[in-house]
């Protein structure tokens, strides 16, 4: 008869104050977030509904119907990326996501310069996303959009997500979820029924490349509309900026930052080829034509009314994906502070005793995409340079987090939260830099319209947000002001391992 391992030879997990209390930090927030609600917080930051209404255009004027497959590239590389997030997050479950991630893994420093870039890039985020619903909201009243309507407009939703966020956890969580009810709507339900009732064009669509390309062949067309992806697939990191106000978090934010990839691919494949499949007038859309086309095809598959419920469930979407950006950059910048690693640290790592949020850190996310869309009012040519950098940083921050992965499993690294790898790690770690250097090149590439400016502006913004950051880190050394913890991957997974006697039993085997 075999022997059964006791009890005391089975690996446990900590508790959540536990498994807190070994990093260093103690529990301030309510645990009020479950598994449905994290994965709703990332899925609304990730937003499909927005990001295809955004580039449902560009990408088929520059890449036709096939630039719909860079969904399923881009969606299969960030889930490498989700996998490789989701080890460090279940042995590291605390608020920031990136910058702590970063500060752990590598040091002070290294962590400095990716949540510098993070956070700008999130902050113009919320400024660009805020200005996109304004149209919506405008044409929902049949408002004219001049530039006064929109500032007005883009700083209600603002407002409006703030006072969601200042609510509360459960109020962050209940309309992240209702948000998440309004994509789902809005991009698997509405695409099903472009898909079944009003389709105009042949499935084959998606492997015509309708004359693009020309003499030069379709590859560099078709790697020009990478676009449709890239821009499309984050947010998924926003489920462990909130770990602290997860119940069992270094369980179930990997599983949510996965649901978050997974369901957005799918549901932004229906939106995609849905609308492709219903356009009356592809062609011209392909050509350059119609700028702005799905709501001529919603009016025309919809009718009226149809147009109007649909622009309801879009603005619902907008809000909530403002409310979850507002949320994951106000607790990257608490944590940020708590570390005492920028100005004014003591008053941003404040916590609201009666609400349990970073209330001060919400002002900052909620105060300066205001600032930027005043500043946008007065020039509206600027809202495209600020906001080019942004995807690209995101990446850049997100490849810090994989680089300084993979640097500590070279040291021996193996990750002691409850989701693991296991031996697939490595090779999932190269894979996931391998695909993020490839995107970062994608972003980075320079256009070829023969002007400076609009050919470099992505690189131009991410250099000015760079070298800003660099002469803050060695100027005012905020590294030297903090004494959080660095680069101590490998100390805590034994900790972790000590603590929960896993150790113990893999040796007893």
């Amino acid at each position: 008869m075999s022997q059964q391992p006791t009890q005391s030879s089975q690996p446990r997990h900590l508790g959540d104050g536990e498994h807190l209390e070994v990093l260093g930090y103690q529990d301030s927030f309510n645990r009020s977030m479950s598994l449905w609600a994290n994965f709703a917080l990332g899925f609304t930051y990730l937003s499909p509904l927005v990001g295809v209404y955004s580039l449902f255009a560009v990408a088929l004027t520059i890449g036709g119907p096939p630039s719909i497959w860079w969904i399923v590239i881009v969606g299969c590389g960030q889930l490498l990326v989700s996998l490789v997030f989701g080890e460090v997050v279940s042995q590291y479950p605390i608020h920031g996501g990136i910058y702590p991630w970063a500060r752990r893994l590598w040091g002070r420093r290294y962590a400095w310069m990716a949540a510098w870039v993070y956070i700008w890039a999130m902050i113009v985020t919320i400024t660009a996303v805020a200005e996109f619903g304004a149209g919506f909201v405008a044409s929902l009243f049949d408002l004219e959009l001049t530039p006064s309507v929109n500032l007005a407009i883009t700083l209600g939703l603002l407002l409006l997500a703030f006072v969601f966020n200042f609510s509360g956890t459960k109020t962050l969580a209940r309309v992240a979820q209702i948000g998440l009810a309004a994509e789902l709507i809005g991009v698997i339900g509405l695409g099903l029924y472009l898909l079944i009732f009003q389709r105009k064009q042949d499935f084959s669509v998606f492997f015509d490349t309708m004359g693009l390309g020309g003499d030069a062949g379709y590859a560099s067309a078709f790697f020009g509309a990478a676009l449709a992806g890239l821009f499309l697939f984050y947010g998924f990191e926003a489920c462990g900026d909130v770990a602290e106000e997860v119940s069992n978090p270094a369980r179930r934010i990997p599983k949510a930052m996965m649901m978050t990839i997974l369901v957005g691919g799918v549901s932004a494949l229906f939106s995609f080829g849905g609308y492709v499949l219903a356009a009356p007038n592809l062609e011209q859309i392909v050509a350059g034509e119609d700028p702005d086309p799905i709501p001529g095809i919603l009016e025309a598959t919809l009718g009226p009314v149809g147009a109007k419920l649909f622009l309801v469930v879009a603005i619902t979407a907008f809000i909530s994906c403002v409310l979850s950006l507002q949320a994951a950059a106000s607790r990257l910048l608490f944590s940020f502070a708590r570390d005492g690693m920028v100005p004014g640290h003591r008053w941003l790592a404040k916590v609201s005793p009666r609400n349990k949020v970073p209330t001060n850190a919400l002002i900052v996310a909620c105060t300066v995409p205001a600032i930027i869309s005043v500043i946008i009012f007065l020039n509206a040519d600027l809202l495209v340079p600020v906001t080019s950098f942004a995807v690209l940083g995101i990446y850049v921050a997100f490849q810090m987090v994989v680089l300084a992965a993979l640097r500590q499993r070279t040291k021996g690294w193996k990750p002691a939260g409850p989701f693991s790898l296991g031996g697939l790690g490595v090779v999932v770690n190269v894979l996931a830099l391998a695909y993020g250097i490839f995107a970062m090149y994608l972003l980075a590439k320079p256009g070829e319209s023969g002007d400076f400016v609009t050919d470099w502006v992505v690189l131009i913004g991410l250099g000015i947000v760079v070298v800003s950051g660099l002469l803050y880190l060695f100027i005012a050394r905020p590294d030297k002001k903090s004494d959080a913890p660095e680069g101590d991957a490998i100390a805590v997974a034994e900790a972790i391992r000590a603590r929960t006697g896993a150790t113990a039993a893999v040796d007893a085997r």
